[in-house]
């Protein structure tokens, strides 16, 4: 597909971890068979959403050659994903768009119909996340992966205020649809957290 009509939810890339157990550096720019994690999800995402921007924390000319916003935690120190969402949230909000769309840097595989799913499967409070059954056949939300109306940005924001911090707890707490994805060849909610995860995600590709 190409361009983004008008009436999409915004999207948000997670870019503002630690990358510890990836070694530290920015994960976002790893290489996967020859081009970086930012780039891979990039061209996965931008399709299905209208307003694209990165959340990172740092320099934002790191990333001055994927011309997006980049648009930084609002809380000091590392606040988690969640402090990640309520930046986008914000940020969608100045782009007029009622919901958001957020996804982890480290999931290159994600898929091509994530946000029509997600949007289909939107629970009261207008949240969905994306699930995916693991190797026992048990379902496993990925809460990182998911739709966000922008009208929960006060509720997040007192969330965090408080100590909040799981992205997951959050997230339940809004009675949320699942937009439940096939697991069986791989998943697509594969997140590459170390070394040998990008190895094994080479192996796959």
């Amino acid at each position: 597909m190409s361009g983004r009509p008008a009436g999409k939810p915004a999207g948000v890339i997670l870019a503002g971890g630690l990358s510890r157990r990836m070694g530290g550096g920015n994960k976002a720019l790893r290489v996967l068979a020859g081009r970086t994690l930012l780039s891979r999800v990039i061209e996965r995402l931008a399709p299905q959403c209208g307003p694209l921007a990165i959340n990172a924390n740092g320099e934002a000319e790191t990333f001055g050659e994927y011309d997006l916003p980049v648009i930084a935690d609002g809380f000091s120190g590392f606040a988690g994903p969640l402090a990640g969402v309520l930046a986008g949230m914000d940020w969608a909000a100045g782009q007029g768009a009622g919901s958001v769309v957020s996804v982890s840097v480290d999931t290159p595989f994600i898929p091509e119909d994530l946000v029509w799913r997600l949007l289909d499967a939107r629970g009261r409070s207008g949240v969905a996340v994306a699930a995916s059954p693991d190797t026992q056949g048990l379902l496993r939300d990925h809460p990182t992966c998911a739709l966000w109306p922008v009208a929960l940005r006060d509720d997040l924001h007192a969330a965090l205020e408080s100590g909040l911090h799981r992205i997951g707890q959050f997230a339940a707490s809004y009675d949320p649809g699942r937009a439940v994805f096939d697991s069986r060849v791989m998943d697509p909610f594969l997140n590459l957290n170390t070394p040998e995860d990008l190895a094994r995600a080479e192996r796959l590709l």
